[in-house]
């Protein structure tokens, strides 16, 4: 029971973010080949820089951040794995600090909220399911800040 409430006093703190899953049915099925060289990075702030590929049903995304650079309280409804390829990410969730370094992974669970900043220049994979629609459709305001 403690725990219920404690998550839910967490979201009011934080941003939550509605309609960020795209539906099967919204998307064409197709093979793809990608070489990340090939995907514009994407400025959200002077801090975090992001590249993604959506597929079917999944969608993964190559995060350079800064050292510092915070990425506010936030929750969605797209389970989330962040495996970290260089540097390292310090997480508040689930009422604790989590520090994820270079060859570790954190699988966050859907609607649970959460924040991070980056210890050192970080890159991560972010695999998320279903796709973000707010990051496909650049309304994640909370990530586009100055």
């Amino acid at each position: 029971m403690a725990t219920v409430k404690k998550k839910k006093k967490a979201s009011r703190k934080g941003v939550a973010l509605k309609s960020t899953a795209l539906k099967s049915s919204e998307k064409k099925v197709e093979l793809k080949y990608v070489p990340w060289k090939s995907v514009p990075l994407e400025d959200l702030n002077p801090l975090l820089q992001r590249q993604f590929v959506v597929g079917q049903d999944m969608m993964m995304a190559r995060v350079l951040m800064k050292k510092g650079c915070l990425v506010p309280e936030h929750s969605h409804v797209n389970e989330q794995l962040t495996y970290i390829l260089e540097g390292a990410l310090k997480f508040w969730i689930d009422g604790r600090e989590i520090v994820v370094h270079a060859g570790e992974v954190l699988a966050i669970p859907s609607n649970m909220p959460h924040r991070a900043e980056a210890m050192e220049d970080t890159v991560d994979l972010d695999i998320f399911n279903p796709p973000r629609a707010d990051w496909i459709n650049k309304t994640d305001k909370y990530l586009r800040s100055k």
